[in-house]
This record gives C-alpha cells, structure tokens and sequence, in this order.
C-alpha cells in the first residue's frame, strides 16, 4: 500500500508520466537522454544538430520578437520626443532672454549715444550742470515744454538754461522736487537775449508756437545775414554767454532761426547750473 502511494506521488510530480503514461512520453524521455549524454561526451557532434535548429527556429523567433522590438522603439522615440520637446522649450526660454537682452543692449546703445551728444556743446568752466531725462512733453498747441526727470533734489532751480547736445532749448520754468518743466525757445512766451556771433549784433529770439522762433527789437543800423550763426548774448544773466541756439533764415524780410536743437530726436537735455550770476554779484 505504501509503495503504490509512493509511486503515484512521483508520478503526479514528475513532468512527464513515468508508469502508466503513453508511450511517446516514454520514448521523448530516452531521446532527450540520449541527447543529453550524448552533449556531455561528445560536445562537436550536436553542433549540425543546434545549427539546424537555430536556423529552423529563426524566423519563427523574428516574428515573435517583432513586435518587442517595436514596442521598444516605440518607448524610446516616444522617450527621444519628450527629450526633444524639454530642449525646445529650454530654447525658448533662452531665445526669449536673449531677446531681451538684445532689446536692453539697444536701449543702453540709444542712452549712450544720447549722453554723447550731450558733451558736443562745450560750456565755461565756471558752470557746472545736470543731467536729465525727458519724460513728458506737453503735447499742447498753445504751450511749449518738456518734462525731465530731476528737480531741487539734484540741484535744480527756476530760470536755469537747458541745452541739448546741439544748442539751447529753453529754460525751467517750474523746479519740483524730482521733476521739473522746461519752456522751450519755441514758446510764445519764451524770449532769449541773443548775439549774431563775430559781430556786434544784438537781438532778442521770441518763440511763436511754431517751428521757427523770430529775431525781434534788431538794432536799426543792423544788417543780419542770412545763414549767420545765433548764440545766447548773456544780457539779463539768465543764459550764459555763448550757448549756439541756431541759423538765421530771412523769409520776406522776417529774420527767423532754424534751431540746431530737434526736440523730437533729443532723449536727454543738460540743465546749465551757475555757479554765479554776474548782473547780480554784490557791488555791481
């Protein structure tokens, strides 16, 4: 009893029925170990055999692993696609950081160039002055003026001359504390004491809300050219003596002065800051 239980449990466990199973069971059984003897005492001899059987397995194995071959290159493009699209948006953000940049280098390039011009229109040493930006006009038919950036804070003062790096632009009309309004020459209300240089004329430049302003109050013997160049005469002390304000343009006997300023190009302006006032020193 014990035996033929012992023999039904090493059949249950055994691959393949040993006792009471079919007969091709039992041949496979011997091949396999004959094969199996055979490879251990004579390796060369299955060589042909593994070499047949690889080749008649082959495409069989092709087709199997086709499409585990292609999932697999499936996830590494799928895997490449994803690399890709994290460089593109780093380049992205770099294109948009170095458009940026681009953009500041220009503006600091514009700055620059603006603080140059500035330094064309040479004043006496005497006299110190003040950089500003402008940051507004008034943009009204009727007035003529500017907005810059620096007012009593920076040393600022009503009735101060204002240049351009070409020649004057007028003058402050009103001192705040950070900011401070400039009426240009071309203001009807703007009247500056000038002098036809290398000569002995004098005139005074009157603004008339246009383009042009007008020599008025010219001496009766006086003989201005057309062409000849203007600068401040520095009567009154209010604008020191000097400063280029523009060229004489004769229209119908009317003297006008082109001015070297351009109020639309300009960025910057220098506020002329005197040290002292001669028509206004103790004693005079």
């Amino acid at each position: 009893m014990k035996r033929r239980l012992w023999s039904k449990g090493i059949a249950n466990i055994a691959p393949i029925p040993l006792w009471g199973g079919s007969a091709p069971s039992f041949v496979l059984l011997l091949i396999a170990f004959g094969f199996l003897m055979l490879s251990a005492f004579q390796p060369a001899a299955l060589s042909g055999v593994r070499s047949g059987t690889a080749d008649l397995f082959a495409p069989v194995l092709a087709m199997v692993s086709k499409p585990v071959q292609q999932g697999a290159d499936f996830v590494r493009d799928v895997t490449g696609l994803a690399e890709l699209q994290a460089e593109n948006a780093h380049l992205q953000q770099e294109n948009v950081r170095l458009r940026e940049w681009y953009q500041a280098a220009l503006l600091l390039e514009a700055e620059n160039k603006s603080l140059r011009d500035l330094l064309n229109v040479k004043i006496e040493p005497q006299h110190s002055y003040i950089t500003g930006r402008i940051i507004a006009d008034s943009g009204n038919t009727y007035v003529k003026s500017l907005l810059v950036d620096t007012g009593r804070q920076n040393g600022v003062q009503k009735g101060q001359a204002v240049i351009s790096g070409d020649g004057l632009i007028g003058r402050v009309v009103e001192a705040g504390n950070k900011a401070s309004r400039v009426l240009l020459v071309t203001d009807i209300n703007s009247r500056v004491p000038i002098l036809v240089e290398h000569s002995s004329q004098h005139a005074i430049l009157a603004g008339t809300n246009g383009v042009l302003p007008v020599l008025q109050h010219m001496q009766q013997d006086s003989d201005i050219q057309d062409g000849a160049r203007i600068v401040t005469s520095g009567h009154g002390g209010l604008f020191p003596q000097g400063l280029p304000i523009g060229l004489v343009i004769d229209e119908g006997g009317t003297k006008y002065v082109k001015l070297y300023a351009d109020v639309n190009k300009m960025v910057h302006v220098r506020i002329i800051n005197k040290s002292t006032d001669p028509n206004l020193r103790s004693g005079s």
